[in-house]
């Protein structure tokens, strides 16, 4: 699609729209003259030069991509108007897309009918998810894997509420047999599992620990921020993922996805999603000034964000009218990604200078650069690292790292000389459905900066 010709259509018919209300003449106070604008814009431009290219398959770093060309004409139309989902007050017309677009992406996850709303990003959908959990069970305390993602002890210790951390088995999943064992011991009112770890993409077995709950009191939060669209293709099938573990998030209480990651949004776009609707209590509170243009709830009754980008929503809404969130839309996309990692993979297991750190689930893939010791590990990775961010824009890989203990490399494989107690290994994120062409150029060029490193 062209990206300029939308969006000269956004602001065309937008503003016919607002014109239609009576013209009038902006104040002189907030008019800046284009030759005042000029040399300010072009400051902008230069330093935006700057930024990694987020946009290029060289760049495997972190989960970050530009949004897609329909989010950013949904969001750029939408932005000219500036509506507040907040409240009907404030965005009736995106309120309407944020609710269409939340409805998408309950059934995506199995759970229809499920109570939710977009936020600023999947930290504050998590900590909604977590302050729920201290609503319905308050004293207890609430566990989540020694790999899960840092938000939840954050905001539990924000909360007020003890966290305790699990072990992870030899693939960075939750341990269910050590769960087990804390749910016996003490009162945990909540388990977060996650579905996508940040650092290895790890997907916990949820399905197993359903089977737990029926023995022991607990609700289950699902942190889906990262993997929750990979329900889309969680078909056991050669490119797809392991089914179970998505399957069984509809039998789970609440759960948050990302759609700034790998739903092609821009930042900030998360989802929290609650199957008891009933839970819209908790959030019960007064606004003299708000709430008055209807009886229906606003969305501002069920989140604890007050104003929200209604942007954020149209542009949602967009894309997931164009790619639906079905195995055959936005799914492909998934799947080319996944496809990517897959086949990094199997250039790994033939190299002589690079190795995987562990097989993917997802599309997130950690790359052991061959050393002796964990010293020297540490040493060629920050070398690879920094010699690819470096390098003349066609011989570039950007990638990220990841810090790790000897015992994870051993139990892993890779057995080092633990010199040192931890070392850093290279992470990868292949986000875009560019990588599956991309790979085995990056590959070769990955391959010869782990040579000159080791030298």
């Amino acid at each position: 699609m062209d990206l300029r010709a939308w969006a000269d259509r956004a602001v065309a018919e937008i503003g016919a729209w607002q014109r239609a209300f009576g013209e009038f003449a902006p104040h002189p106070d907030a008019v800046v003259p284009d030759e005042e604008f000029g040399p300010a814009f072009a400051e902008l431009l230069d330093r935006l030069r700057g930024t990694y290219p987020f946009h290029h398959p060289r760049y495997l770093g972190q989960l970050i991509k530009p949004p897609h060309p329909a989010a950013v004409v949904g969001y750029l139309a939408a932005m000219l108007l500036n509506p507040n989902n907040h409240a009907l007050d404030g965005g009736p017309a995106t309120t309407g897309l944020e609710r269409e677009a939340v409805d998408r992406l309950a059934a995506m996850l199995g759970m229809p009918g499920a109570l939710g709303h977009l936020t600023g990003s999947g930290t504050i959908a998590n900590l909604e998810s977590l302050y729920v959990a201290r609503e319905t069970r308050p004293g207890a305390a609430i566990a989540h894997s020694a790999d899960a993602h840092y938000t939840h002890a954050r905001m539990c210790h924000l909360l007020g509420v003890r966290s305790v951390p699990i072990p992870v088995d030899a693939v960075g999943r939750i341990d269910v047999a050590a769960l087990d064992s804390l749910l016996g011991e003490q009162d945990v009112g909540t388990v977060v599992l996650t579905a996508g770890t940040t650092g290895l993409g790890a997907v916990d077995p949820i399905h197993e620990v359903l089977e737990l709950r029926r023995r022991h009191d607990f609700r289950i939060h699902v942190d889906a921020a990262c993997g929750g669209f990979f329900a889309l293709i969680a078909d056991d099938a050669p490119d797809g993922v392991a089914a179970a573990p998505f399957r069984a998030i509809a039998e789970c209480d609440s759960v948050v996805v990302d759609p700034h990651k790998h739903g092609l949004q821009p930042y900030g776009c998360g989802a929290v999603l609650f199957a008891d609707p009933a839970v819209e209590r908790y959030y019960r509170h007064e606004s003299p000034w708000t709430y008055f243009t209807s009886a229906e709830p606003h969305l501002g009754e069920i989140s604890l964000e007050c104003s929200r980008s209604g942007a954020a929503a149209a542009a949602l809404w967009l894309t997931l009218r164009v790619l639906p969130p079905t195995p055959d839309g936005l799914g492909r996309v998934l799947r080319a990604g996944r496809r990517a990692a897959l086949g990094w993979a199997e250039l790994l297991a033939d190299s002589a200078v690079l190795s995987a750190y562990q097989r993917p689930e997802l599309d997130v893939l950690g790359i052991v650069p061959a050393a002796p010791g964990m010293a020297a590990l540490d040493e060629r990775t920050q070398r690879v690292l920094h010699g690819g961010m470096r390098a003349e824009p066609g011989e570039a890989v950007h990638l990220a790292a990841m810090e790790v203990t000897a015992a994870d490399l051993a139990r892993r494989g890779h057995r080092l000389r633990a010199d040192v107690p931890t070392a850093r290994v290279l992470r990868s994120v292949l986000l875009k459905p560019e990588h599956e062409h991309w790979i085995r150029r990056c590959h070769t060029d990955l391959e010869a900066l782990a040579r000159r490193a080791a030298e």
